[in-house]
C-alpha cells in the first residue's frame, strides 16, 4: 500500500549529490520510525538507514556513512534522505518506510507498515 509520498530521485553523474523526500499524513506519519531501503538491479532489498520517530537516533548502513544523511521536520510531516557523493552503486530504486513500533537493525521489510512508492536512482556517466 502507498500511503507515503515519495519525490527527488533522478539521473545524476558520479559524486553529485541528490536529495529524496518523503511526507505522508500526520496519522501515518508523525509516530512513525522511518526507515529507507533500496534495491539495486540483481540484488536483494536491503536497509540504507533508519530514524527514529523524534529524530533522535540515526542509522546507516556501512557503504553509506560518511556520505547519506537522513533528518526529519515533524512539523511539516516530511523526512528526507540527503545523498551526497553518489556512486554508481549507489543505483536502485529506493523506498521510505515507516512503522510506530521500534525496529532492530538492519531494518526488515515485515516490521514497517506504510510504504511510499518508491523512486528511482541512477548514478552513471
Amino acid at each position: 500500500q502507498v500511503q507515503l509520498v515519495q519525490s527527488g530521485g533522478g539521473l545524476v553523474q558520479p559524486g553529485a549529490s541528490l536529495t529524496l523526500s518523503c511526507s505522508g499524513a500526520r496519522h501515518t506519519f508523525h509516530y512513525s520510525h522511518i526507515a529507507w531501503f533500496r534495491q539495486a538491479p540483481g540484488k536483494e532489498r536491503e536497509g540504507v538507514s533508519y530514524i527514529t520517530n523524534g529524530g533522535d537516533t540515526t542509522i546507516y548502513i556501512d557503504s553509506v556513512k560518511g556520505r547519506f544523511t537522513v533528518s526529519r521536520d515533524n512539523a511539516k510531516n516530511i523526512a528526507t534522505l540527503q545523498m551526497n557523493s553518489l556512486k554508481p552503486e549507489d543505483t536502485a530504486v529506493y523506498w521510505c518506510a515507516g512503522t510506530r513500533y521500534d525496529s532492530t537493525w538492519p531494518p526488515r521489510d515485515g516490521e514497517f507498515d506504510y510504504w511510499s512508492q518508491g523512486t528511482q536512482v541512477t548514478v552513471s556517466s
